[in-house]
């Protein structure tokens, strides 16, 4: 059976990854840190931002990857997805802005978890019927 979902959400959380990533480069050039973080406070930021995304992506996309190969309809699958890839872009976008944008970091942090619980709750539940 072809994954309808899945892929779509690995591949765009790949892109996001990849971005943070870079930034993390050009913080390191602009701040002309070469090892570690520098003890420098945009170093720090920029490190955190993107292990933050390394944190989550895996276990999230495991845990959607194992909703679609259950069964989980399309549209439901989707759902999961998107809640996740819009807590991983919200939390990056309020977590890596100085200020940081909290009520932006703490809905990436919500809809992460909830994606999260939700897909866990349904794989236990589908496992036990």
């Amino acid at each position: 059976m072809p994954l309808a979902a899945t892929p779509l959400y690995a591949g765009l959380a790949a892109l996001l990854f990849l971005y943070l990533s870079v930034r993390v480069i050009g913080t390191r050039q602009s701040e002309k840190v070469s090892v570690g973080d520098g003890a420098n406070k945009a170093m720090i930021k920029a490190m955190r931002t993107q292990s933050n995304c390394a944190e989550y992506a895996p276990i999230s996309l495991l845990l959607l990857l194992l909703v679609e190969l259950q069964g989980a309809p399309t549209w439901a699958v989707h759902v999961l997805g998107v809640m996740f890839l819009a807590g991983r872009l919200l939390h990056a976008i309020g977590f890596g802005r100085t200020p940081q944008i909290i009520p932006l970091r703490k809905s990436g942090m919500i809809l992460t978890f909830a994606m999260m619980a939700l897909s866990a709750l349904g794989l236990i539940a589908h496992s036990l019927i």
